[in-house]
């Protein structure tokens, strides 16, 4: 699917996102019209989507991550459907992933500290429609970051 030059632009620009088309095609050893070219063949092909900025939100005060687990009671049809629409509107929640097997929802909470986590929780997370239950993991520490892939 991806060719080496391909590759090299990729790699370039997850490097550093901010380069110009010509200094990305010097540094992927071809010319800006070639580097531009396949920049546009990527985005149509949906593998490039866009540059994003990436916000250190521990800069801006938030010193606590937690993971929450939820099981939801799948007795009602739309569950998921009316879970994940409410949990969209919670501002604190970063990521919000879907499973198959026991855990079916896990939500990425961000908060200032411990205080204004415990207010996220009760006044925000137990508000949530069809929640069955909910296993909390503090993060400790971030280890690796998916922030490029191996191209």
């Amino acid at each position: 699917m991806l060719d080496d030059i391909d590759r090299r632009l990729l790699r370039q620009l997850q490097a550093d996102p901010k380069l110009t088309t010509s200094a990305l095609a010097a540094r992927s050893r071809v010319t800006a019209q070639m580097a531009a070219r396949r920049l546009e063949k990527l985005r149509a092909q949906g593998i490039l989507r866009g540059i994003h900025g990436v916000i250190d939100w521990r800069a801006l005060g938030y010193e606590v991550e937690v993971s929450l687990r939820i099981t939801l009671d799948k007795t009602q049809r739309t569950a998921f459907d009316d879970f994940i629409a409410a949990a969209r509107q919670v501002p604190e929640v970063i990521e919000i992933q879907t499973f198959l097997g026991r855990v079916d929802v896990r939500l990425s909470i961000i908060a200032r500290d411990m205080k204004h986590y415990q207010e996220i929780y009760r006044d925000r997370v137990l508000a949530l429609p069809h929640i069955a239950d909910i296993e909390a993991l503090m993060e400790v520490a971030r280890i690796k970051t998916p922030e490029g892939l191996p191209i």
